[in-house]
């Protein structure tokens, strides 16, 4: 019996199916959409690349950063080819999707990302939590961006001994999940924004029952208030500098004090802050001379030993594994953000955001069914698995057709 050739219904658009199987089981239509109505940037007529579609594009353009725009468009196409005999798909060429991608701009995709990234894992998620708390790391990074006259002014170039440095840069900064290397709460801004400053945007991430860790860049009176108002707890590392008077020593070794916003204030012992100082340090490292000292908001011994808590900083390495993963392995090794213009630059850093969670999001999932720890399955191989199926899932009408994807 002879097949009969699948066709779309004539109110429906090729374009109107276009999935990208792991992105959009993580990143569906619909929050789209709603992201594109906040905005104010859905489309108003039939277009070859209407604003949802933009949107997915940009995905798979942070997972083939390595490939030219309309060949990744192509590729985002290929797979409807057994819905249209191959007729029918016209891909636009590099003018028309720079102009579509001009009509998106940046704030639908920070909108998304502010939708759908969250952290995943729950209480029982192996390396997700200490005790009742679910840990978190924040720090940040920078990328290079394309030179253009544009770039340089709106995000500036890093300052250099003798000359001027190559390229622009943007500065991100984020917190983690170290759990899953889920990136949440992410913030951009130039290359001269210092990542205390840009910090400050990220804390609203922060939620109570979290434990977040923060390297001694970061600690300052306001901030510290500002993440503790968030109702999560926190164990910061402090500069060498900082006076922390004992007030109180703890069974454990470790010691009540206060922080204060001012000299005046110190002296006078008003308005202060009481935090717990916990001192150690490593042996077996060559830093056996280094002193650590780490302050929390979890003034009890009781409820954390202070030998556990100074293990337990140490995992705040998972954000520079998380880091590496989107700029090393997705990005790609010394590949520059392609965007020509500050809009889009910051389109393409939301959509490279985007992409990263969607992976780890299939990672943790996989981890979960596997009942083994989201670190032992390769980031990379889960790229190399999503890429090399995405003409297949651009054709799904669902996410669901990805039941059957082995990490």
């Amino acid at each position: 019996m002879a097949r009969t050739k699948a066709v779309l219904e004539s109110k429906i658009r090729v374009t109107d199916c276009i999935s990208l199987g792991v992105l959009t089981r993580f990143i569906p239509r619909g929050t789209i959409d709603e992201a594109l109505l906040a905005t104010g940037t859905e489309s108003q007529r039939e277009r070859l690349l209407p604003a949802h579609v933009v949107v997915y594009y940009v995905l798979a353009l942070a997972l083939f950063m390595n490939v030219e725009t309309r060949e990744v468009l192509r590729w985002l196409f290929e797979g409807l080819k057994w819905l249209t005999g191959g007729a029918g798909i016209r891909v636009a060429g590099k003018s028309g999707i720079s102009q579509a991608r001009t009509r998106l701009g940046w704030r639908p995709m920070q909108a998304v990302y502010d939708r759908v990234v969250r952290p995943v894992a729950g209480p029982a998620s192996k390396g997700a939590c200490y005790m009742k708390w679910k840990l978190a790391s924040i720090d940040g990074s920078v990328f290079d961006v394309a030179d253009t006259k544009e770039n340089a002014a709106a995000f500036k170039r890093p300052k250099a001994s003798r000359g001027r440095s190559a390229l622009p840069q943007i500065r991100a900064v984020a917190l983690v999940e170290n759990g899953t290397h889920v990136l949440f709460g992410a913030r951009m801004a130039g290359c001269r924004i210092s990542e205390a400053v840009l910090a400050r945007e990220v804390l609203h991430a922060l939620k109570p029952g979290m434990l977040c860790l923060a390297d001694r860049y970061y600690p300052s009176f306001s901030l510290w208030g500002q993440a503790s108002a968030t109702g999560a707890d926190l164990l910061w590392r402090v500069p060498r500098h900082w006076k922390l008077t004992c007030i109180e020593r703890l069974s454990d070794g470790s010691c009540i004090s206060e922080l204060y916003a001012s000299t005046s204030d110190r002296a006078k012992r008003r308005n202060g802050v009481r935090v717990r100082v916990i001192e150690y340090q490593l042996t077996g490292t060559g830093k056996e001379h280094e002193t650590y000292r780490l302050i929390t908001t979890i003034l009890k011994p009781d409820r954390a030993p202070a030998s556990e808590l100074a293990a337990l900083y140490h995992e705040r390495w998972e954000i520079e594994m998380a880091l590496d993963e989107l700029k090393t392995h997705l990005r790609g090794n010394k590949v520059v953000l392609r965007s020509k213009s500050p809009d889009l630059v910051r389109q393409e850093f939301y959509g490279l955001m985007l992409t990263h969670f969607a992976i780890r999001a299939l990672m943790f999932e996989a981890a979960t069914k596997e009942d083994v720890d989201p670190d032992r399955l390769s980031f990379m191989h889960t790229v190399r698995v999503v890429r090399h199926k995405l003409p297949r899932f651009a054709a799904a009408l669902s996410p669901s057709g990805l039941a059957h994807v082995a990490l």
